[in-house]
């Protein structure tokens, strides 16, 4: 499992507003690097399924806590 389908299980599994791994539990978890860790967070971003708050964090989006994590077919 990469970076990027651990992030997308993580975001399913949690309700709208709650917060999401940072980068750097991300790179602590899987062993990967920096910017792979912020590219997961920003494919995430991008498919409107976390917001994240300068400052603050990553948090699932509104209704991409219960709907469809997308189809993890980018690689990060």
């Amino acid at each position: 499992m990469d970076v990027l389908d651990a992030l997308l299980a993580e975001i399913k599994g949690k309700a709208p507003g709650e917060p999401v791994s940072s980068e750097a539990d991300l790179c602590a978890r899987h062993g990967v690097a920096r910017m792979t860790a912020r590219r997961a967070i920003g494919i995430a971003r991008e498919r409107g399924l976390i917001e994240t708050r300068w400052g603050k964090g990553s948090f699932v989006a509104p209704a991409a806590g219960s709907g469809s994590a997308g189809d993890g077919q980018a690689d990060a």
